[in-house]
């Protein structure tokens, strides 16, 4: 069974905590992670670029002049992508860069990261992580017990904690996740993970079912 080491907030080691098998020992696919990164941030593009065409273009109604006699290259309307002021053609319009991406692959990609992590030494469970009220100053010094200031830093939560969220939103690298919130992207984007043990429970819940 997969272990890691619990510590708390001081930063002293509580002894190896047992981790959900299905979870933290899967085997890891590559695919499937690089298949999930890849659909989250093609979802995050806006996709709302527009030019207009010759035919939204306002005015051109009239031919710019006869067709033949003048000496000039022939001309229906002033609104021609030749033009300036004229249409784009093959221009950018508003569209969705959403790809599809079955849930079991979604799970499939968490469960593969989380286990690299935990190989890698990357994964840290605390005992504990509650503040009465934000206290940026409290966080800073949970990292620094921990040895991760200055580190890029995920902490997964069971569930949302507006203190927390408050009091590490403005340390430059880390944020906070709740469990249902979990992403491919955050949870590589990082140099470590912290889950807060009464996270990882729900964590099995979501990503085994």
């Amino acid at each position: 069974m997969p272990q890691a080491i619990k510590y708390d907030i001081s930063g002293k080691e509580l002894g190896n905590i047992d981790l959900p098998e299905r979870v933290f020992n899967e085997n890891i696919n590559k695919h499937a992670v690089h298949q999930v990164v890849v659909a989250q941030l093609a979802k995050m593009r806006q996709g709302t670029a527009s030019t207009k065409t010759r035919g939204e273009v306002s005015g051109g109604g009239k031919k710019p002049w006869r067709q033949k006699g003048t000496g000039r290259a022939r001309h229906g309307s002033i609104r021609s992508p030749l033009w300036v002021g004229g249409g784009v053609t093959f221009g950018p319009k508003p569209r969705t860069f959403d790809k599809k991406v079955p849930r079991k692959v979604k799970k499939l990609a968490l469960r593969s990261i989380l286990t690299h992590k935990l190989e890698t030494g990357s994964l840290i469970v605390l005992d504990e992580l509650k503040f009465e009220k934000p206290k940026t100053s409290q966080m800073v010094e949970v990292l620094r017990n921990l040895e991760l200031e200055g580190a890029k830093v995920v902490i997964v939560i069971p569930e949302k904690d507006k203190n927390l969220y408050l009091s590490a939103r403005n340390i430059p690298g880390v944020k906070t996740l709740v469990v249902d919130a979990l992403n491919a992207y955050d949870l590589l984007d990082n140099d470590f993970i912290i889950i807060v043990n009464e996270a990882i429970e729900k964590i099995e819940e979501v990503l085994t079912r």
